[in-house]
């Protein structure tokens, strides 16, 4: 590797060491070989940099950027002034159309090299706006007595602290502009160093902040919560252990006193414009966390699959019907399975208020396919979806799809790497082709990698 080497190829940690950046990890570190393997967050492929070691490891270590002495073309200056520090972000100095393309490089790859299946065709990336885009998260909250306040935020790069932030540019209005707010609130409440975390769902009709409150509020907390909420537009929720202890903070009828009342009160919801549906969710449920993208990739799979109205559709993990309603507009009749008990109650909610009636939903662990009921997982169906977690499928599970030998199959991804294991199981053992594949920009400024991928029978 020319130039790759670094100065220094028995560096101790804390030595200034120059070598030039050959590629990027799948966090959108850069990498530094010759010697020990160093990633080094900050830095960008044809970058000639300088760094030290911050942290050793078996088979790498970790450095710290020092300087950009000769920049890659597509550095940019971040506009947050907080990157580096905070780790809600990974790639805020590449540009995005590079992200993109790095994006797709990390795909290609899993799917070449590590699944060994060809793609007949490579899909235009599915992609929405970069900034003011996360409608759902998770944020630390600690109160700091050396600096006499609460910061709220997401976690530091290099630290286990909660990263002190001002504002945050990805999360969508009006969550952005309140962190420092909301860290105000905080300090001013008597449980301020009882309140761990603050979840966050944005939905087209409101604004939810879910506490987890370690102790109870005081009356005069509540009523500063109150305060709070009605200032800023957003409904506060305290959750005291579980999910199911999630309650919404509402107006009581004397001054300093509040009342909780369940969640599904007044029900958060998001639409789906292009097939005419509302969705309503709990503050806590999973939702696609970019509400333009989710709208993109959802119209983009009924259009992939395709169904008529002689169809049969099973969608696996299909959390509160986000993919299954919208297939059953087309589709004779649509299956959607949930491991989550909550998810599919909301699912046939929503079924219900959308006036959708050739649904049908059912709880089942998709992880443990041999022991899920046969009655709807024998079909017959002539199309399958599946958007599993990061871990991707189980291969029982995706033997029993092959056995259902579907006409047309969707993979939504959140991970390339299980994605290629996967596909690599569907092609090389049960015979399917890998017919096309692309990304989904769902996450811009961080190195997830979403995609989707459609296969169909030989």
């Amino acid at each position: 590797m020319s130039g790759g080497a670094v100065t220094q190829v028995a560096a101790r940690r804390g030595e200034r060491e120059t070598a030039e950046v050959v590629g990027l990890t799948h966090d959108g570190e850069g990498i530094v070989r010759g010697g020990k393997t160093v990633f080094v967050a900050g830095a960008l492929p044809g970058e000639t940099v300088t760094f030290e070691r911050i942290r050793k490891h078996r088979r790498h270590d970790e450095g710290r950027l020092l300087e950009v002495l000769q920049p890659a073309p597509e550095r940019v200056t971040p506009p947050c002034p907080h990157f580096g520090v905070c780790g809600g972000c990974a790639l805020q100095h590449l540009a995005p159309e590079s992200q993109l393309l790095r994006k797709e490089e990390e795909l290609r790859d899993n799917l070449e090299r590590v699944a060994q299946v060809e793609c007949r065709t490579w899909l235009p990336p599915l992609r929405g706006p970069v900034w003011g885009y996360r409608r759902r998260a998770r944020l630390g909250a600690k109160y700091v007595p050396k600096k006499g306040k609460v910061v709220v935020g997401f976690r530091e790069r290099f630290a286990p602290y909660v990263a002190d932030v001002t504002h945050c540019d990805v999360l969508a209005a009006p969550v952005g502009a309140l962190i420092q707010p909301l860290g105000e609130l905080l300090g001013a409440l008597d449980i301020r160093q009882h309140v761990p975390q603050i979840e966050v769902a944005v939905a087209d009709n409101a604004t939810a902040l879910v506490l987890r409150v370690l102790r109870a509020p005081s009356e005069q907390d509540t009523s500063k919560l109150r305060e709070f909420a009605g200032r800023h537009a957003v409904r506060i929720y305290l959750q005291s252990g579980g999910l199911d202890s999630v309650a919404e903070l509402t107006g009581g009828e004397s001054a300093g006193v509040a009342s909780l009342a369940p969640p599904v009160a007044m029900p958060l919801n998001y639409a789906l414009p292009a097939f005419d549906l509302t969705l309503e969710f709990a503050p806590t449920d999973f939702v696609q966390v970019n509400g333009v993208v989710n709208e993109a990739l959802v119209a983009r799979a009924v259009e992939f699959l395709h169904p008529t109205a002689q169809s049969r559709v099973l969608d696996l993990y299909c959390g509160l019907g986000n993919f299954t309603l919208a297939l059953a507009g087309s589709a004779g009749h649509v299956v959607g399975v949930e491991g989550e008990g909550g998810l599919v109650e909301r699912a046939r909610h929503n079924a219900r208020r959308n006036g959708v009636a050739n649904v049908e939903f059912h709880v089942g662990d998709l992880s443990k396919p041999m022991e899920l009921p046969a009655a709807w997982l024998q079909g017959p169906y002539t199309h399958v979806l599946l958007d599993p977690p990061r871990v991707g499928a189980a291969p029982e599970m995706l033997a029993a799809i092959a056995r259902l030998a579907p006409e047309r199959m969707l993979y939504v991804s959140c991970h390339p790497g299980s994605l290629a294991r996967d596909l690599g199981i569907l092609v090389h053992e049960h015979g399917f082709t890998l017919e096309a594949a692309g990304v989904v920009d769902m996450f811009p400024h961080t190195a997830h990698v979403e995609s989707l991928a459609l296969l169909v029978p030989p």
